[in-house]
């Protein structure tokens, strides 16, 4: 072969391995920069309003005043229902579909269809919750009812996180469990649970993240960001974060002051997400192992 051409395909090569390293960074960077100026406008704008009282105490129509003690209790409450409801349905699910049922149409189909749910535009979710929970059931506008629907929007995330945990056991763990005379629940409980658990509870985690920062379900459902008593259980009215962001960004037009309580309510939003992104984070890495 002539070592021109040779030399000239090399150069070539060597040429787009470059150019597309360099569209990759400007990728990477341009995604860095954006974010970059996004966290500085908004906590620019937070200061001077991001203090204790603003934490403590309950929304008000007078800027100087208004806090978001409501908003954080509501969303605690939120996901004291979130949590146990996704948790206890996506991981049964998930046994179920890994562990019990055996492979056909109709798992294919039930597989199917948890992967596409996970692409649903949340609002499809809150129109859900808006029919069954509040109208069919007549729950209204409570915590118990904008849980409901926030479980169902995250349950398709946990189901799957759950079942690829599980894929992930090890073969050899189930027969040497089995080879020791337990059973199919024994083996389960004691063997592939335990593996299976750090995926587990970071799936759990990252889902928790997305419903404590979705609006659009609570919106369809009806929940309102107005001067309302903070809740004390399941079965009251309540506000959650997002809600109080959406609203405020909305009144802002009016009284520019509510921009600036926006701003403070998503740097507290965001530092609750960046929190619970990091415990998923220590979580993987604590109690990953290798067999």
């Amino acid at each position: 072969m002539d070592l021109n051409a040779v030399q000239s395909r090399m150069t070539k090569r060597i040429f787009f391995n470059r150019l597309i390293k360099m569209l990759f960074l400007a990728s990477a960077s341009f995604g860095l920069v954006v974010l970059a100026v996004l966290l500085y406008d908004v906590v620019s704008d937070s200061i001077g309003w991001l203090s204790i009282d603003f934490l403590t105490n309950l929304l008000s129509t007078n800027p100087d005043i208004a806090g978001i003690r409501g908003a954080i209790l509501g969303t605690v409450w939120l996901m004291v229902i979130v949590g146990p409801v996704t948790m206890i349905l996506g991981v049964c699910t998930a046994i179920y579909l890994e562990e019990y049922a055996r492979p056909s149409k109709f798992t294919s189909f039930i597989q199917t269809n948890i992967s596409n749910l996970a692409g649903v535009p949340s609002i499809v979710f809150g129109l859900l919750g808006l029919t069954v929970f509040v109208r069919v059931f007549g729950l209204g506008s409570i915590v118990l009812a904008g849980g409901l629907t926030m479980s169902l929007l995250v349950l398709p995330i946990v189901v799957v996180a759950s079942q690829e945990s599980i894929r992930a056991v090890p073969a050899h763990l189930r027969e040497a469990s089995f080879g020791m005379g337990a059973t199919k629940w024994q083996t389960i409980k004691n063997v592939v649970l335990p593996v299976a658990l750090p995926g587990m509870l970071t799936g759990m985690i990252l889902a928790i993240s997305r419903a404590i920062g979705e609006t659009a379900p609570l919106v369809a459902i009806g929940i309102p960001a107005l001067i309302i008593p903070a809740p004390s259980g399941i079965f009251d009215r309540f506000t959650a974060l997002p809600m109080q962001i959406y609203y405020w960004t909305i009144d802002s037009v009016m009284v520019q002051e509510y921009a600036y309580l926006a701003a403070a309510t998503i740097v507290v939003l965001l530092l609750i997400l960046f929190t619970l992104n990091s415990i998923a984070i220590l979580i993987r890495n604590k109690f990953d192992r290798r067999y």
